[in-house]
Order: C-alpha cells, then sequence, then structure tokens
C-alpha cells in the first residue's frame, strides 16, 4: 500500500455551474480570509497579474458560494490556462467543466 499524500486529499470545490460566476470582471475584489489569509487581500482585476493571484486563489481555496460570488465565467475561461494550478485542481475543474480544458486563454 502507499503512501497517502496530503496532496491528494485536498478537498477542491467547484461552483455549481460555470454560468452561477457572477463575480465582476474589473474593479477592486477582496479575498475573504478563507481564501486568502496574506497581508494582501485586495485585488485590482485592472492589473492582470493581480487578477491571476485572486483567481488561482479562488479556484484552489474557494468554497462554492465564495466562487460563485466573486468569480467571473468569461475572466474564468480567459485566464484558465495561465492559471499555476495542483495538477489534481485542475483534473477536478476540468472533470466537472470540460470546455475548461479547450480554453485558448
Amino acid at each position: 500500500m502507499g503512501k497517502v499524500l496530503y496532496k491528494d486529499t485536498i478537498p477542491y470545490d467547484t461552483p455549481s455551474s460555470l454560468e452561477a460566476l457572477r463575480g465582476p470582471s474589473s474593479g477592486i475584489i477582496e479575498l475573504p480570509p478563507a481564501v486568502h489569509w496574506g497581508p494582501k487581500r485586495r485585488y485590482d482585476l485592472t492589473n492582470p497579474h493581480d487578477t491571476v493571484a485572486a483567481y488561482q486563489a479562488l479556484v484552489r481555496e474557494g468554497t462554492m458560494n465564495i466562487q460563485e460570488d466573486l468569480l467571473n465565467a468569461t475572466v474564468l475561461r480567459h485566464l484558465w490556462r495561465d492559471l499555476v494550478l495542483p495538477e489534481r485542481c485542475r483534473h477536478v475543474w476540468e472533470s466537472r467543466f470540460p470546455d475548461l480544458a479547450s480554453c485558448e486563454g
């Protein structure tokens, strides 16, 4: 029997649907401490680096409700290939939403 690694047990959440993602596509968003506990929690969506950082945190750490409130489906599809995600996290999302796997960015 092989070792069970922590990375293989992280419970990644997903939204109920991509259409349920009703977050803003511009402006400032503030990530809740449950998603990002660092000193910087406000992200400017007009800044590409901020947008990628916020979306990576939300996809990895957000609950369904947080994701639906803060992620935007159009922005997510555009950024999907640029997000640096754990392999299993990407697999969970792409298994649930196969069209993400074909997003070009």
